[in-house]
C-alpha cells in the first residue's frame, strides 16, 4: 500500500463519527422557569418533554443550566433538557450539554411554540430561520448554525395588534386545554419517532398533523 493510499484511508477514518456518539440524542423543550409561566403557550416545549419523560417512567433532576432526564430507547441514550436560563438565553444551556455529552447537531431536537402555525399543528424541520423566536435565535447564535432539527408546536395567533407577548405568555384557554389532551401524546410519539426512525420519516409522518 502506497503512503498516499494509506493517508487517504486514515483521513477518511478520522472523519467517521463513532457509533456510540451517533446513538446519543439531546431533546430540548424550551420555556421559562417559574410558577408564573406554568401552563403558558410559550412553555409548550416544557409541557411536551414533561409528558415524554413521564411516558418512559423517568424523571428530571436539577443539573447545571437546567433540569435533565436520561432515558434509554431501543439502544439509544437520550438526554432530555429543560433549560433554566429563561427562553431568551436557551442557547447557553443547549451548547453546554451538547459539548458535555458530545452530541451531534443532527441528533438534537428543539421543541418550541410557534405563533405562525395553527394551534395544535406540528411542524418538524432539519433547519431554518429563528422565525422571530428569541429562544431559537439564541440557540442559532450560540451554535453558529441554523442547521439543527426543530419541532414547532403551533399555538396560533389569536391576539390583537401589539398583544403578541401577552398572548404567548398567557395561559391556555379551556378549549385549548381540551385539545391538548390529544395533541401532547401525538407530540410524544413524534419525539420518539425522531429518535428511533430518523428525521425524514418523522417529518413525513407528523408534519401538518
Amino acid at each position: 500500500m502506497s503512503i498516499l493510499v494509506f493517508l487517504k484511508k486514515l483521513l477518511s477514518k478520522t472523519k467517521e463519527i463513532p457509533e456510540e456518539i451517533m446513538k446519543k440524542f439531546l431533546i430540548v423543550g424550551l420555556g421559562n422557569i417559574g410558577e408564573q409561566y406554568d401552563e403558558t403557550r410559550h412553555n409548550i416545549g416544557f409541557k411536551v418533554v414533561d409528558a415524554f419523560v413521564t411516558a418512559y417512567e423517568e424523571k428530571f433532576e436539577t443539573e447545571k443550566l437546567g433540569d435533565l432526564a436520561k432515558l434509554k430507547i431501543k439502544g439509544k441514550t437520550v438526554f432530555v433538557l429543560k433549560p433554566s436560563t429563561y427562553m431568551n438565553l436557551s442557547g447557553k444551556a443547549v451548547l453546554y450539554w451538547m459539548k458535555k455529552e458530545n452530541i451531534q447537531p443532527e441528533n438534537m431536537l428543539i421543541i418550541t411554540d410557534d405563533i405562525h402555525i395553527d394551534f395544535g399543528t406540528i411542524r418538524i424541520k432539519g433547519k431554518g430561520s429563528a422565525g422571530g423566536h428569541n429562544g431559537l435565535k439564541d440557540i442559532q447564535e450560540k451554535l453558529n448554525t441554523a442547521t439543527y432539527p426543530r419541532f414547532r408546536f403551533g399555538v396560533g395567533a389569536s391576539y390583537s395588534k401589539g398583544r403578541q407577548v401577552d398572548f404567548v405568555l398567557g395561559k391556555w384557554g379551556k378549549e385549548e386545554e381540551s385539545e391538548l389532551i390529544e395533541r401532547i401524546p401525538t407530540s410524544v410519539k413524534a419525539v420518539t419517532s425522531f429518535i428511533t426512525g430518523g428525521l425524514a420519516n418523522t417529518m413525513n409522518t407528523f408534519n401538518g398533523k
